[in-house]
């Protein structure tokens, strides 16, 4: 039986398009004959005309079309007639990835400075990244954005962060595009693009990338890790999370670790233990099939949690201080080829004391969070060495590229002056007082604790460079040192690459390295152009010299970097987010060239006030083009600005009823329970033997309960670490309303004190006086009705401590 042919001039892939009759259109490559234009046909014509593979072989020349995502089927090369038996079948399969592309592994580790990483010259041991490096190739010029989320939005997407919708954090979004953080569809993720090309995508660990007020069961979620491309995700929602108690999700649904702090559970462990499972897994079912993984652990941001074991390793390690650390590790970056010979120590800032000048509670304090920050920092090269080493293993485990970034931005100082073990009173402005942090050092880093080290530390952590995370105007805020392994296609070289590359370059290399193209569309959405440049050819060619321009900008920190030459303006302090200088114009810049002065210790502005100038300019131009503008220096200004509601809420609401099981709610789209006055009535049935949480949100370090205990109700207000507990006399019996009256004093104020009132049926069984609420925020836990999972608001029971009678509902009015 003849094939019928393809008319003159025209693709065999014709067939598809609309000039084709509607019955052959009623095929289509994803699905089965359309049958009603079947019924239509006279016999004859079904017999000669019925052959839907004409032209086969030129349209599978012109499968897959890597440029518009997804691809439908392959093509149908099959002869369908009257019968199966006159007929003859063609599975169409689904687009696969080009032949021999790469597994993909990207570890990005968190609040890491340039000197921190013994591999890299520090004074922390990470024996298992030195055994990558030896494995592949160090990066000493590689750049980030100097803080989180907007590092991660332009490492997934290729492009800038502002591009990308993630021009500051997602607690601090404001409603311009550039900075709502809503990833656009038209910057579709590295995860997207594998995924659509026949990889398997998976994320674990943080995710700051979707806007916190989409982050409850009601979505929407195509802004989650799942819906940007990945086909799982494990981690949390957020900038940070407790390591013992975090806040999880497996896709899009909540879960709680499957052991306690006690019987050792710690959420790097268990998402390493997960990574490598559903690695091998994979690989059992599908070989031939690569993958791509994301790897974000919350380390090394705060809280720093490690297990005990690992901290006393370095107990006595940092007595020298940080002036010596700092000495001593430039000079070991010296020696070890991280950086050029005539490079120069920067001098101390006046905002870090010198350590000979410290008291003996700040030296024993200002240590022991240091040894602590240690102590994490090396599990957690230990942690990520167990997950490279399975990779490895695999049968394509020398096919298997992995792109260790070591830090999303320089060293924090977001401890402030003296550190804390309470980083979200810290945050809420809340210092604790040096003396009361000395009786907790033995249990620093354990659960119940949440430290974080003294900005002496971080200004330490980022030699030989100035300045911190979060000041993009300098170095020490954007430099983060890098490894590239990839046995079948890098040759080891000792001496680092000096290529100057951004993270937005990922993207384009990763792709390069697969053979695949960027589309132009992705579910029919116009993609932005990548504006990363794949830095594939450094890894052959060590003379490769990387970008040649590049901006910065993070709370109006700004930079801007042409041919060697960088310009800075810094602008904000990190640790006083209650600060916004404005007054741009009056930005004191600076002038340095890169080629001979890699630590920007060199101010060239007064010598060179035409290449300033130049440069200046060249930043307000990217600033138009990227989507800079407006300048923002507001820190507390911004997290106090209005985010969009979740969506399908009630606008201007100020009544909220949930129900049982209404759980893992995200603070931002939780009743305002802070700067108000409000009333919680639940009601419930209860006996004598009832217990368990009815209302929670928050955890240890700050955040309130009303929970059941032998049927007695207790109401518990967590003013970091300062608990203000109102109990009832007597046991519920059968149905009840109990009331708590939060009785705000402050008006506009926020964190003033409150009247506090329990009443249970309308009698008032107890009250007392708040001094003081918490302003901010409560911290990185969450709102729920029925249980308190992740980390408690309070140690008079454990988690989850379930409601074990029964909740009708609650209601909460803000008054």
């Amino acid at each position: 039986m003849k094939r019928p042919q393809v008319p003159p001039g025209r693709h065999a892939n014709a067939r598809r398009s609309a000039d084709l009759s509607p019955g052959t259109r009623g095929f289509d490559t994803d699905g089965l004959p359309g049958m009603a234009w079947l019924r239509r046909m006279s016999m004859p014509t079904l017999t000669i005309g019925l052959v839907l593979g004409a032209g086969a072989p030129a349209v599978a020349q012109g499968w897959p079309d890597r440029t518009k995502l997804p691809q439908p089927l392959a093509p149908f090369e099959g002869e369908i007639n009257r019968t199966y038996d006159q007929s003859t079948s063609d599975w169409q399969e689904p687009i696969s990835a080009p032949k021999d592309a790469p597994n993909v592994i990207i570890v990005m580790l968190d609040d890491v400075g340039f000197g921190q990483a013994g591999t890299f010259g520090g004074l922390i041991p990470t024996p298992e990244l030195d055994e990558l490096a030896a494995d592949g190739l160090e990066f000493t010029r590689f750049h980030t954005t100097a803080i989180c989320g907007p590092t991660r939005a332009a490492l997934l997407t290729g492009r800038n962060h502002h591009v990308a919708g993630n021009g500051f954090l997602m607690e601090w979004a404001t409603g311009f595009p550039n900075y709502s953080t809503m990833i656009p569809k038209s910057t579709a993720t590295i995860a997207k693009v594998l995924k659509d090309n026949g990889y398997t995508t998976w994320w674990y660990g943080k995710n700051h990338n979707t806007p916190d007020w989409e982050t409850t069961v009601a979505g929407p979620f195509d802004r989650w890790p799942t819906g940007l491309g990945f086909d799982y995700f494990y981690g949390f929602n957020a900038g940070e999370t407790d390591q013992y108690y975090p806040v999880l999700f497996e896709n899009t649904t909540p879960v709680e670790p499957d052991k306690s702090p006690e019987e050792g559970y710690h959420l790097l462990t268990d998402m390493t233990d997960r990574a490598i499972a559903r690695m091998k897994f994979s690989k059992s079912v599908a070989p031939e099939k690569p993958f791509f993984m994301y790897f974000a652990p919350g380390a090394m941001h705060a809280p720093h949690q490690a297990p005990s074991e690992w901290r006393d390793r370095f107990d006595g390690s940092f007595d020298m201080g940080w002036d010596a650390y700092r000495d001593q590790v430039y000079q070991r970056q010296i020696d070890m080829g991280i950086i050029p010979e005539d490079t120069q120590l920067t001098p101390r800032p006046d905002w870090v004391p010198a350590w000979d000048s410290l008291s003996e509670t700040q030296v024993e304090v200002y240590t022991a969070l240091m040894e602590n920050y240690a102590g994490y920092m090396a599990f957690t090269d230990n942690e990520v060495g167990r997950l490279m080493e399975a990779a490895r293993s695999l049968p394509d485990g020398d096919n298997t590229m992995i792109i260790y970034i070591v830090g999303d931005n320089g060293a924090s100082s977001e401890g402030g002056p003296d550190g804390t073990f309470n980083e979200i009173a810290a945050l809420n402005g809340i210092q604790t007082e040096l003396e009361d942090m000395l009786p907790l050092i033995d249990s620093v880093g354990e659960p119940g604790t949440e430290p974080h080290y003294p900005m002496g530390w971080a200004w330490a952590g980022n030699t030989p460079f100035q300045w911190v995370k979060q000041v993009a105007s300098h170095l020490g805020g954007t430099r983060n040192p890098m490894v590239v392994s990839w046995p079948e296609r890098i040759a080891h070289d000792e001496t680092p690459r000096q290529a100057f590359l951004h993270v937005i370059d990922v993207v384009p290399t990763v792709l390069d390295a697969a053979g695949i193209p960027m589309p132009q569309t992705v579910d029919g959405i116009t993609q932005k152009p990548l504006e990363g440049a794949s830095f594939l050819d450094s890894f052959t060619n060590p003379d490769f010299e990387g970008r040649s321009s590049q901006y910065f900008e993070i709370l109006s920190n700004r930079s801007m970097y042409e041919d060697g030459w960088k310009a800075n303006a810094q602008h904000t302090l990190p640790w006083r987010q209650d600060l916004a200088p404005g007054n741009w114009d009056q930005d004191q810049w600076e002038l340095y060239y890169l080629p001979d002065d890699f630590s920007e210790a060199n101010n060239l502005a007064e010598d060179n006030p035409e290449k300033l100038k130049e440069l200046k300019s060249k930043f307000d131009e990217a600033a138009a083009r990227f989507g800079v503008l407006p300048l923002d220096d507001r820190g507390a200004g911004r997290l106090a600005v209005p985010k969009p509601l979740p969506p399908g809420a009630t606008p201007d609401a100020h009544v909220f009823t949930y129900y049982p099981g209404a759980v893992r709610i995200p603070e931002s789209a939780a009743p305002p329970l802070k700067n108000n006055a409000w009333t919680m009535t639940a009601r419930i049935s209860a006996n004598e033997d009832t217990e368990g949480v009815v209302a929670a949100i928050g955890g240890l370090a700050a955040g309130l309960t009303l929970y059941l205990e032998d049927g007695v109700p207790v109401f518990d207000y967590n003013y970091f670490g300062d608990h203000l507990k109102l109990s009832g006399n007597a046991p519920v019996s059968g149905e009840a309303e109990i009331i708590v009256d939060f009785a705000y004093e402050g008006g506009d104020a926020p964190g003033a004190g409150a009247t506090v009132t329990l009443s249970i049926d309308g009698t008032q069984v107890a009250q007392d006086r708040l001094e003081a609420s918490v302003p901010g925020r409560f911290g990185i836990d969450t709102f729920g009705i029925g249980e308190d999972p992740g980390q408690p608001v309070t140690h008079d029971y454990d988690p989850p401590f379930a409601y074990t009678g029964l909740i009708e509902e609650v209601e909460i009015e803000i008054k």
